[in-house]
């Protein structure tokens, strides 16, 4: 059995092409030259059959000939020698005093989510990690150099290329889910943002941009993550997000990442925290001149006060959000990234808000109009609002519609990979059997029993009434 692993990561090092050309000699004299010793073309033959060398040296050297090709350090897991190391239970959960750190930390992670450690994948979120990062990231007085001695060139080319890349898992994150892809945005950034962060840049100019596009595309990575369940896991990549944002002193960027932590913290019933976090995502904020930004901070701080029933924190909250809204700039918007929160987005978290405090009737008028003419036109947006309208009818004592369009939002999911969308249903499943059984009800258990998102999902990874991913 052939060495699967081995040879791809040789053709991406140029040393084996799928044209069956091949550079065993010059892939040999690399690993000696690692290793201290003489190597033939025969020794890498038989490594890509499946030999894996006795002498630990031997094993190091083909990583280290590897790595030192692709300019990223590459471990002994992904080549198919050894078993996969032991990671630390706290890894990526502190935030660290110096960006290197911060670097080496969420490269492990990656690294050990592609290699499926359960101990991070069955990790549950620490509350306590979120308050640290916060209060870190509000009070900060570092000033960080951002290290330029790698031996691999990093240019403009490189850093528009791991845009276009996130963009485009961003896209399919949105109309898919974060199980849709995430592993292997994953494995994008294990092997590439690895590699660039490492790297030399030709000015401090790109050096910056690339780093912010680290923090953009590692905060996707957790987005992706906590939608697809794995809470603690996202929650490292979250932190480690907010501390690489602060190391190219961008705070609407670090803004912005506290805010998907609040997002988080509410679907898991931390409301007290996703307040704080919302509020600390503003203060940090206050001269930044985005009224857009403004409006989503106070709209996380809303939806985390209506789970805990403070309708008067959360009235002000909401009128907060509306009046930020109403004074934005799209056009001139400093935090470009929060464009899509539109009209229908507005209106979906007022719809999520008053849901929660007990008000059908406004749940129904807000949720309906976030899905009229302005709809945000991703699935997964669609498809939580729609369940929103459909808690509000239920709310309102209308089985009947309530029914008929729980219906059409499952049918909108089914082509979503997203614990939260699980969440969501369950939620109705639980409050529409609570009622008693009518003939309504009857005739929707029958229509939707063969649906794939009416499977009961895994309560850990589904907690109860999520909250709407900005997408």
């Amino acid at each position: 059995m052939g060495n699967d692993q081995l040879e791809a990561l040789m053709m991406e090092a140029g040393y084996l092409r799928e044209d069956g050309s091949v550079g065993l000699k010059v892939f040999a004299r690399a690993v000696g030259g690692q290793a201290g010793k003489t190597f033939s073309h025969t020794y890498v033959r038989r490594w890509l059959d499946g030999m894996v060398p006795r002498d630990a040296k031997t094993r190091t050297a083909i990583a280290g000939a590897l790595g030192q090709r692709l300019g990223r350090r590459i471990s002994l897991t992904e080549i198919g020698f050894g078993k996969a190391q032991k990671v630390r239970a706290d890894l990526g959960l502190d935030y660290p005093d110096q960006i290197t750190d911060s670097v080496n930390s969420v490269a492990r992670l990656w690294q050990a989510d592609i290699d499926s450690m359960s101990t991070l994948l069955d990790a549950p979120a620490n509350a306590a990690a979120w308050n640290e990062a916060a209060l870190s990231w509000l009070v900060t007085t570092r000033d960080d150099v951002l290290s330029d001695t790698g031996k691999r060139k990093v240019g403009e080319a490189d850093v528009r290329g791991i845009q276009k890349t996130t963009e485009m898992f961003d896209a399919l994150d949105g109309e898919h889910g974060g199980g849709h892809a995430r592993r292997a945005l994953i494995e994008f950034l294990r092997t590439d943002l690895t590699g660039l962060l490492a790297g030399q840049t030709t000015n401090n100019a790109v050096r910056t941009k690339l780093f912010k596009s680290a923090t953009q595309a590692t905060l996707l990575g957790a987005w992706m993550s906590y939608d697809a369940g794995l809470h603690g896991l996202a929650q490292r990549y979250f932190i480690q997000a907010l501390r690489i944002s602060e190391s190219v002193d961008d705070r609407l960027l670090g803004a912005s990442v506290l805010d998907a932590m609040s997002h988080q913290a509410t679907f898991l019933g931390r409301y007290k925290e996703a307040a704080n976090l919302a509020r600390t995502a503003r203060m940090g904020t206050t001269l930044s001149g985005s009224a857009s930004a403004a409006a989503h901070f106070h709209a996380m701080e809303a939806r985390a006060l209506a789970r805990l029933g403070d309708s008067a924190g959360c009235d002000k909250a909401m009128a907060a959000a509306v009046k930020e809204f109403e004074r934005r700039d799209p056009e001139n918007d400093p935090a470009d990234w929060f464009s899509y929160f539109n009209e229908a987005e507005l209106a979906a978290e007022l719809g999520h808000c008053n849901r929660d405090l007990g008000r059908p009737d406004d749940g129904v008028t807000y949720a309906t109009q976030s899905l009229g003419p302005t709809a945000s036109g991703y699935v997964r947006s669609d498809f939580f609002v729609t369940m929103v309208l459909a808690d509000s009818h239920l709310d309102n004592g209308d089985v009947g519609q309530a029914c008929e369009v729980a219906l059409r939002a499952i049918d909108i999911g089914e082509s979503l990979k997203s614990a939260r969308c699980g969440a969501y249903v369950d939620e109705f499943r639980t409050r529409l059997t609570g009622i008693g059984q009518t003939a309504e009800s009857k005739d929707f258990f029958d229509r939707v029993s063969t649906a794939r998102l009416w499977t009961p999902q895994d309560a850990k990874k589904a907690p109860s009434r999520g909250g709407l991913h900005p997408s």
